[in-house]
């Protein structure tokens, strides 16, 4: 039913297009011409998210599935005196997860520039500190590959202010099955959901439920999922990466079912649903919980949502920085998605 080496084909394309929350129109076009190329029906949100909605038997009471396309990034906050550049975070992450990071500048004039990111006091032979410096906005910087010496000489580039930077993914499948890159989180996802939709177009899954899937554009800032939910959905399950670490069940071979989050418990029914499909089926699964996290799911129960909703993904490791999941992951995800889409509402 499903075919894992196809999910990676699509992870490999997504995550080497730059796209930071708040700059993902190439991202979204992306998903937009799949959806064109299998005659799936969507529409672009006044947010820039992707809706895309195929029939059911049921027309009357809907799902929704929601991965999301947008990632870690960073705009350009200052143009040092030396012409290299100071960055502002978007998203949740740490600066030592970047440092000596290959990245690209996005100018208004729609010019790319290549860089590296670094702390000021990087050369060892002239900063005594230099692995005791602080890791923070003040010391990190991007050494900008251009002949520029001054803040002027930076902005005759076209570099400003505003301007976004994206970090170079460094996408490396391996011979044992592993797949290696920033973004994962969560464009794992987004690759799974697409070959889903690819498999139910060719008649391979049959939809109990009129289903919708949402390709939010907003998750890492907190507001991805939570609007143009249509009014028939009943079941909400966020599609996003399960975390990895210490006192954690999820692994890189299974697929994580979400009891807990910081936003709170998700819904017990659905959970318990998630857990009997993938006992049923010989999937290999993990509950957890996620202790620093939250999801589309949460942020449409926030919003106000009367919906059930639930939190599945491949495990990742390391997220927020250099990730990595296992091609098996991926399959145990898809596989349970693909099981819980032919069965009953648990509402």
């Amino acid at each position: 039913m499903i075919h894992e080496k196809e999910i990676v084909s699509y992870i490999k394309e997504l995550v080497t297009i730059p796209s930071p929350s708040g700059y993902t129109e190439e991202a979204i076009a992306y998903v937009a011409a799949f959806m064109k190329r299998n005659h799936v029906s969507y529409q672009l949100t006044n947010k820039g998210a992707l809706l895309a909605t195929i029939q059911g038997k049921d027309q009357n009471r809907h799902r929704l599935l929601t991965a999301h396309v947008d990632t870690l990034g960073a705009m350009v906050k200052e143009i040092k005196p030396n012409g290299r550049l100071k960055l502002a975070m978007i998203g949740g992450f740490r600066w030592n997860s970047v440092e000596g990071e290959y990245c690209t500048i996005h100018t208004v004039e729609g010019k790319a520039y290549t860089g590296t990111i670094l702390i000021h006091q990087t050369s060892v032979h002239v900063y005594k500190n230099a692995g005791e410096v602080k890791r923070d906005e003040e010391a990190i910087e991007v050494r900008v590959d251009e002949a520029v010496k001054s803040q002027a000489e930076t902005e005759a580039l076209g570099i400003s202010v505003g301007d976004f930077v994206s970090f170079e993914p460094r996408v490396e499948v391996t011979e044992s099955g592993f797949i290696k890159s920033r973004h994962l989180d969560d464009k794992a996802s987004v690759g799974i959901l697409l070959h889903i939709i690819e498999r139910i177009q060719t008649g391979a899954i049959s939809l109990s439920h009129t289903t919708h899937f949402l390709i939010s554009n907003n998750e890492e800032i907190g507001y991805g999922g939570n609007s143009n939910i249509p009014d028939e959905v009943v079941e909400y399950i966020a599609v996003d990466m399960g975390a990895i670490g210490d006192g954690q069940a999820t692994d890189e071979y299974s697929v994580s079912i979400c009891a807990k989050d910081s936003s709170g418990p998700y819904h017990y029914k659905l959970r318990q649903h998630l857990v009997s499909l993938a006992k049923a089926h010989a999937i290999d699964y993990r509950v957890d919980i996620y202790p620093y996290y939250g999801s589309d799911a949460s942020t449409a129960i926030r919003a106000g949502h009367d919906i059930v909703h639930g939190l599945i993904g491949p495990g990742i490791d390391a997220s927020h920085a250099f990730e990595r999941t296992h091609i098996s992951s991926l399959k145990h995800t898809a596989n349970l998605l693909a099981h819980y889409l032919q069965s009953d509402l648990v509402v």
